[in-house]
């Protein structure tokens, strides 16, 4: 066979979509979180505030956590074409994020602990230059959520196309190295204003536990999201079918075994880019049409971009 020929039927592997906008923006926030990091760290020592401190500490894990959000970006945009990669390289950013989540929950126990030491051993506050601080790196976290813009009213539309009804998500809505990044600017934000709160209560009312208070609740939410964030990646990485896959695994199965002569006998479904998967199809028939007539009932769901048929005939 010549090899124009072969050329005609080779797969195409890069699946997953341009993002240099949105490696743009990661860039920006980390460049912001890192110098704030600085601030924060130098005035919640000065100041003796455990929650402006820590604010600022955990603003430094997640510039690194945000990091590895963009080197996941990089790395997957500019081994793209890498043959290597047989299905692509976006597991790249949904590593990336699974290690920023693991960065996440490892920040949440740090505030937990620290927390607990400044109930036992209690310093005193500089509670006006804390506040101006704490406030500043409110607005910073505020603006980066803003730069980053991750849309966090996910859903899901259903379309009709001929006997097959398939479901849109938007391309951001599906980001987990975005919903990363997102997550600990939130996490940053959360934390500035507890330290607020907890400021204001121990200056006026004298509430000194307040700020170690506030570090735990802080703390918790911020694990929560963490372990929320592990499960999503985790589940991807490791092939785990979950209730969209049942439906897609659902409507091949409706489209293939349409004429009522063909079954299937054996089904895998992998993700290979957002929203975009990959299925291998064994299956049985009395009456076999080419290869090409079973592919074509699959047209109508958009969300499979490399089909393989396996046919078996009855005896």
């Amino acid at each position: 066979m010549h090899n124009e020929q072969i050329e005609l039927w080779r797969h195409q592997h890069t699946f997953n979509i341009e993002k240099k906008a949105i490696e743009r923006r990661t860039l920006i926030v980390v460049f912001i979180t890192f110098v704030t990091m600085i601030v924060e760290i130098v005035f919640g020592w000065l100041s003796n505030s455990m929650a402006l401190f820590a604010d600022g500490w955990h603003m430094g894990t997640h510039a690194f956590a945000l990091g590895i959000s963009l080197l996941a970006y990089i790395f997957a945009r500019k081994y793209s074409k890498d043959h290597r990669f047989t299905f692509g390289t976006w597991k790249i950013e949904i590593l990336g994020a699974y290690t920023s989540a693991v960065v996440l929950g490892i920040v949440g126990l740090i505030m937990v602990l620290t927390s607990l030491e400044r109930i036992i051993n209690p310093l005193v506050i500089l509670y006006d230059q804390a506040l101006i601080v704490a406030i500043l790196g409110l607005v910073i976290n505020l603006i980066c959520a803003g730069i980053l813009d991750f849309k966090t009213d996910s859903h899901e539309h259903d379309h009709n196309h001929g006997e097959h009804k398939h479901a849109h998500s938007h391309p951001r809505h599906d980001d987990l190295n975005l919903k990363s990044a997102y997550l600990h600017v939130l996490a940053d934000a959360l934390t500035s204003i507890l330290a607020i709160a907890a400021l204001l209560g121990a200056k006026y009312f004298e509430w000194n536990w307040l700020d170690p208070f506030m570090g735990i609740v802080g703390a918790a939410l911020i694990i929560r999201w963490s372990i929320s964030l592990l499960k999503e990646t985790t589940g991807i990485l490791l092939e785990l079918a979950h209730e969209k896959d049942a439906r897609l695994m659902a409507a091949i199965k409706t489209q293939i075994e349409s004429d009522g002569e063909t079954k299937i006998c054996d089904l895998h479904l992998w993700k290979v880019a957002q929203n975009k998967y990959a299925c291998i199809v064994s299956l049985v028939t009395g009456n076999p049409c080419a290869v090409e007539e079973y592919k074509s009932r699959l047209d109508g769901i958009q969300e499979l971009v490399h089909v393989t048929i396996e046919m078996n005939a009855c005896q």
